[in-house]
């Protein structure tokens, strides 16, 4: 983005707050033998008597080996949602400031912009699944303060064409949110890797698909120092609780582990597509950067019934943009995807 000057993006309000300082944050030295009496904890031991660390230090220092920056690069939010709605909190001024999705797409997105009182400008993807530059261009004005391109997208799959979304950063008058959920699936590169080059660029990510870790709802923002502080500022003192540290950071300790399970997983998503093709009722299978495939069949909401009977769970998307007739299917065990091919022969 030209002349960035993320002053000018920010809520006033959110320019002048002052953060609530916790006891950790003002005390965080924390030395064997050393008495705490300062956080109005229950003193006797249950493992998890004591308050978090509020900045996770053990765990951004095992992110920032595996991604290569910085800590000070890092936040971390329960879940993804957390860490999209304080972008919201501290950009949009509610009734007065407006974001662009690119629908289909995540439908947090749009949650989010009705509960902070934020108008959402959907600019739809082309029949290719990839964004319309010009209609975006078009769309955006003074008061659009957030554009929001989950690549690989969800749910179609694809990732984004890389010259469209470099473009739309160095365009875009606004921070620009790539949502990486399913970047682990993807043979394109995470933008991370040009997190630098970017003052206006937030990136999101999680360890709830590619980890394995969806039950500790733990999201991750990558941004500049300055988008980082701002968002430090706003968040929960305690946000991450201790077992879900604790939890993140074993995980992060066994990184063959998750990255055979990766591995397995491609593997598993591409028997299963080709297996797709072979069945009449499906019509086309699209091509997928991510954890799960895009599925265009005859009659989607009588398919999706019927797997149901036969006690499969999909998800239906046909009432979504681009989406009619199109059923999404999670890429699963071998034992898992045979059952729903074999159903699917069978109705």
């Amino acid at each position: 983005m030209k002349n960035f000057n993320l002053n000018n993006l920010l809520r006033d309000n959110i320019k002048t707050i002052k953060p609530y300082s916790s006891a950790r944050d003002e005390y965080k030295d924390i030395t064997d033998g050393m008495l705490f009496i300062d956080a109005n904890e229950n003193p006797f031991n249950t493992n998890v008597n004591r308050y978090p660390d509020p900045q996770q230090v053990k765990l951004k220092s095992q992110l920032a080996d595996l991604k290569g920056i910085s800590e000070n690069n890092i936040l971390l939010g329960n879940g993804s949602d957390e860490v999209l709605d304080l972008i919201f909190r501290a950009f949009c001024e509610p009734n007065k400031d407006k974001i662009i999705t690119l629908p289909p797409t995540y439908g947090m997105y749009a949650v989010l912009a009705n509960i902070n009182a934020v108008e959402n400008l959907e600019v739809p993807l082309t029949e290719d699944f990839q964004p319309n530059f010009d209609e975006i261009s078009r769309t955006a004005h003074s008061h659009t303060k957030l554009l929001f391109v989950c690549s690989p997208n969800n749910p179609t799959a694809n990732s984004f064409d890389a010259n469209v979304i470099e473009e739309l950063i160095e365009e875009f008058q606004g921070i620009v949110v790539i949502d990486e959920a399913y970047i682990d699936f993807s043979k394109e590169e995470s933008w991370l890797s040009r997190l630098n080059e970017f003052p206006n660029l937030i990136i999101t990510q999680t360890l709830s698909k590619a980890y394995g870790l969806a039950g500790i709802r733990l999201g991750i923002c990558y941004a500049s120092e300055d988008i980082i502080s701002v968002l430090n500022k706003i968040k929960p003192p305690y946000n991450i609780n201790q077992l879900t540290q604790d939890k993140a950071s074993e995980r992060l300790s066994n990184i063959e582990e998750i990255q055979n399970e990766v591995d397995i997983i491609l593997n598993e998503r591409e028997k299963l597509a080709t297996e797709l093709e072979l069945i009449p009722l499906v019509e086309i299978v699209y091509a997928s950067d991510a954890n799960f495939l895009l599925v265009k069949v005859d009659e989607a909401n009588k398919r999706y019934k019927q797997l149901i009977e036969k006690g499969i769970v999909v998800r239906n998307r046909t009432t979504q943009p681009l989406c009619e007739n199109c059923l999404r299917f999670t890429v699963g065990t071998t034992v898992e995807n045979e059952k729903l091919i074999k159903t699917l022969k069978a109705i």
